[in-house]
């Protein structure tokens, strides 16, 4: 018997830049996005970036001339806006020390079930990479070389 459902998953997030080229730039150096395609709409441009992961939702960067960096206040202390999974946090965390991107330091929750930094983009926007045991595996999507 097939179920039909309202909603599937999340399709995509939106992240705001006042400068689209210099974060496209950004995201495909620093977080292995690749650019799929730019475009205009309502007066600003938008780019919609796709992850190597088969089944990763995309990512829009929207042009905006409002600098407001996104981050959550839970309980008066900065949280993420949205976390990227990682297959080996170690390694994440140096490329992007390497790229001179500044990353907190790796936190472990539990007894090694999770572990997770904290790094802001190019506009500022708090982002968190993360790592679980719960971490869906997945095909990487073709075309996608590390």
């Amino acid at each position: 018997m097939s179920r039909e459902f309202a909603f599937t998953r999340v399709g995509y997030v939106y992240v705001p830049t006042t400068n689209i080229a210099q974060s496209v730039e950004w995201y495909t150096s620093n977080l292995s996005f690749k650019l799929i395609d730019k475009f205009q709409d309502r007066g600003s441009y938008l780019a919609v970036l796709h992850h190597p992961h088969q089944h990763a939702i995309a990512l829009l960067l929207i042009e905006t001339e409002d600098s407001k960096p996104l981050e959550i206040s839970r309980n008066g202390v900065p949280f993420p806006i949205m976390a990227l999974n990682c297959p080996n946090i170690e390694f994440t965390h140096s490329v992007l020390l390497g790229n001179g991107v500044a990353v907190e330091n790796i936190r472990t929750l539990g007894a090694g079930e999770a572990k997770y930094f904290y790094f802001r983009d190019d506009q500022g926007n708090l982002l968190e990479a993360a790592w679980s045991i719960w971490d869906p595996k997945d095909m990487i999507k073709d075309g996608y070389e590390p």
